[in-house]
């Protein structure tokens, strides 16, 4: 036995042997961890990342969303032609998609797009958010987080795709069309 060993109380190690005492369990790691630090990369977010060039596009950030039918919608950024970055982006990627750009350069631009689903709701109330959400219980229907009496059968229906609970958000993007995101409860 080593000078500094420090001895296990008699009480503690009865206690072990006998099984009385639980070994304490390891603390699960938390789903998330700080990228760099634990070596884990980031979740990927956008399904598609390109570069393009694009040297008469003024500013150095832009948002902008792809309508199924091409359409451009500026979100943020120049009143300028996006029209370079969304060639970039649907050489792989179609349309409708949501897309955030950024200047590298004097002419190369970073920009990541997602896939979008867009629907038309023309007998959609007015507002700029709708959010359908059905449990067991009961449906709720909400437009700009204000509860309202009535029901969305469009809305429904996409919830429905992803199960019996759902909760359906659409934002609106221009008139009648609406980007929805569904998930099930």
């Amino acid at each position: 036995m080593g000078l500094f060993r420090r001895r296990e109380p008699l009480h503690e190690r009865l206690a072990r042997e006998g099984g009385l005492v639980d070994r304490p369990e390891p603390q699960p790691r938390p789903l998330w961890q700080e990228p760099g630090i634990s070596g884990l990369s980031r979740p990927r977010q956008a399904d598609v990342v390109v570069t393009a060039d694009a040297p008469d596009i003024t500013g150095d950030s832009a948002r902008f969303v792809t309508l199924p039918d091409g359409t451009l919608l500026v979100e943020q950024g120049p009143d300028a032609s996006l029209e370079p970055l969304a060639a970039a982006v649907e050489q792989e990627l179609r349309p409708p998609y949501r897309a955030r750009a950024v200047r590298r350069s004097e002419a190369m631009w970073a920009v990541e797009a997602s896939r979008i689903e867009v629907v038309e709701l023309p007998d959609a109330p007015g507002g700029d958010a709708l959010d359908v959400t059905r449990t067991e219980d009961e449906t709720i229907v909400a437009v700009d987080e204000q509860r309202i009496f009535g029901s969305m059968p469009a809305l429904e229906e996409i919830g429905e795709r992803v199960g019996r609970e759902y909760s359906v958000h659409a934002e609106r993007l221009d008139g009648d069309l609406w980007e929805v995101r569904a998930a099930a409860l």
